[in-house]
């Protein structure tokens, strides 16, 4: 025997099946899960007595077969000869910047922490060992 439902019964069913599938106000139907989390969004404030001006970074070395070297420093393109601030590049090599300014000589490098290391020499070879 099957019962027949009113109108306004399949409604309430209808209503109630989709309700847990309809995103609450405020919200996204799909979370993106590469989206960062919310404390990132914010940006940083700027201003305050927090804030401290950026450090010298070097970035990266062009060194042209043609023209002038650049160094990449904070970001700012600087020709060999330029001036970043009140510094002057003054020399380029393919891992550090030298600048020349009035508090003196800084050396920006590329990977400060890494340092060359020459190999070292190919260990001596056994002497033959004599049949037995």
């Amino acid at each position: 025997m099957v019962d027949r439902l009113s109108l306004g019964q399949s409604l309430l069913i209808a209503a109630l099946a989709m309700g847990g599938a309809a995103p609450a106000a405020g919200q996204s139907a799909l979370n993106d899960p590469m989206r960062p989390p919310s404390a990132l969004d914010a940006a940083p404030a700027a201003s305050g007595p927090a804030a401290k001006p950026a450090a010298n970074g070097l970035q990266t070395i062009i060194l042209h077969r043609k023209g002038k070297p650049i160094a990449v420093i904070n970001g700012v393109s600087v020709e060999l000869g330029g001036k970043i601030g009140e510094a002057r590049l003054v020399k380029l090599s393919d891992s550090e910047a030298v600048l020349q300014g009035p508090q003196g000589r800084e050396v920006l490098r590329l990977t400060p922490a890494a340092g060359k290391k020459t190999p070292a020499a190919d260990p001596p070879k056994p002497a033959p060992r004599a049949n037995q």
